[in-house]
């Protein structure tokens, strides 16, 4: 007599639990009397396994029929039943419960990672409805289901390969950027809806900038277009972008060229320290502003895909031009390299210096200048970004912003 399969047992296992987690939740609704619904915690355990047996008994053929007699007892119990209770979320998810058995045959993670979500969805019934119908307005549901189009349909249809001029353009990665600074700009409205917008949006600048610094701004700039009450706040958080951009370069040369270290601690420092002194002092401002009793900021919009797309447009001719530049002058010069790299990304061009002294080509000396010529050129892009997103007011005080960072750091250099 064969033994059975582990992978088979771990299967029937998966299945099991799956049908008592959701059967459990189901359970607890079910209620009692003549009146109660047809199906339990037996029920959806029982289809559960079924329909990991009929997968392992034959094929997907098997397992829809066994799906096929579910529904049809499901529409049969429902039939009886609808008078009392129209709702048909037990009956589908009875259907459900069946095909996630047959699932966790092939995909056993993935069929418990699917029931545990469903479970949770199915408990936490209440807290939806009263979250949808209470707390998030008619324009809030518009943009999630807008950011939820770009994110779960665009994005995976985007071609993931390099075309265009110079082979710089990956539709994949620009659309990218355009769920990036939406997701930026959507949890600036979270946090100014949560924390207030004095403590919103410099903690949501700061969070924004591990992310992407460059998108933060351009966020931030959107912000102050909606409502110049938050000017102060916003560029608050743009300076505190910039510091997470520079925990991340600290972060990336630990990791790759942890000696070069030595070299940057003073740029990365008082780059750091420049730009929270300079955020602190417009922190204040709003603090002040917000003593005096001015009227509160309003949220605006959660997302803007028109927005979004413009920046992704913005950025994209910053890559052509970087990519043209570095056609013309070549990658064998470090420094030219870095300094183009760094119009797109001001971690490019660093993470290029910091491999190099990892593998031995250059000196730990000789890598502090690329990595500051990448933060400097990228300042310069992002000065761009500020005025093209909040305009001269806005850009007016966040180009301060990156010139203590870019002047931090070449002090910081010229001390070391």
């Amino acid at each position: 007599m064969n033994s059975i399969p582990i992978s088979a047992f771990i299967s029937v296992c998966v299945a099991f639990g799956v049908g008592l987690l959701i059967g459990a939740e189901r359970e607890r609704s079910k209620g009692s009397g003549p009146h109660r619904r047809a199906a339990g915690i037996r029920t959806f355990t029982v289809s559960s396994v079924l329909g990991a047996v009929a997968m392992l008994l034959g094929d997907t053929t098997l397992l829809w029929i066994a799906t096929a007699f579910i529904g049809s007892l499901m529409c049969v119990a429902y039939l009886r039943t609808h008078t009392d209770d129209p709702g048909v979320t037990t009956e589908i998810t009875l259907v459900m419960c069946c095909v996630l058995g047959g699932l966790a045959v092939p995909e056993p993670a993935m069929a418990a990672g699917i029931g545990a979500g469903i479970a949770l969805l199915l408990a936490n019934k209440h807290q939806l409805h009263r979250w949808v119908g209470s707390w998030l307005s008619e324009g809030e549901l518009h943009d999630v289901l807008v950011f939820s189009a770009v994110a779960l349909i665009a994005l995976p249809l985007a071609p993931n390969r390099f075309m265009g001029p110079f082979d710089a353009l990956n539709p994949h990665a620009l659309t990218m950027l355009v769920v990036l600074i939406m997701a930026v700009h959507g949890l600036g409205y979270v946090a100014l809806r949560a924390l207030g917008p004095t403590r919103g949006l410099p903690l949501a600048g700061f969070v924004g900038g591990f992310v992407s610094s460059t998108a933060t701004i351009y966020a931030m700039g959107l912000r102050t277009r909606e409502h110049t009450a938050s000017m102060h706040t916003a560029v608050t958080g743009a300076a505190l972008s910039n510091v997470a951009t520079v925990i991340q370069l600290a972060v990336w040369t630990l990791l790759i060229a942890p000696d070069v270290i030595l070299h940057l601690a003073w740029p990365l420092a008082l780059s750091a320290a420049g730009s929270v002194v300079y955020g602190w002092a417009f922190y204040a401002l709003s603090k002040e502003n917000e003593g005096r009793g001015n009227a509160p900021i309003q949220q605006g919009r959660a997302f803007d895909l028109k927005s979004a797309v413009a920046f992704t447009s913005l950025l994209t001719g910053i890559l052509l031009l970087s990519a043209a530049l570095h056609a013309w002058l070549g990658s064998n010069a470090l420094w030219p390299t870095a300094a183009i790299t760094g119009l797109a990304d001001a971690h490019a061009g660093a993470l290029t210096a910091l491999s190099l002294v990892a593998n031995h080509k250059i000196t730990q000396e000789q890598a502090v200048w690329p990595v500051l010529l990448s933060l400097s050129t990228n300042a310069m892009s992002k000065a761009l970004v500020a005025f093209q997103s909040g305009g001269w007011h806005y850009a007016a005080r966040v180009v301060p912003s990156l010139l203590c960072l870019v002047g931090a750091a070449w002090l910081g250099a010229w001390l070391t």
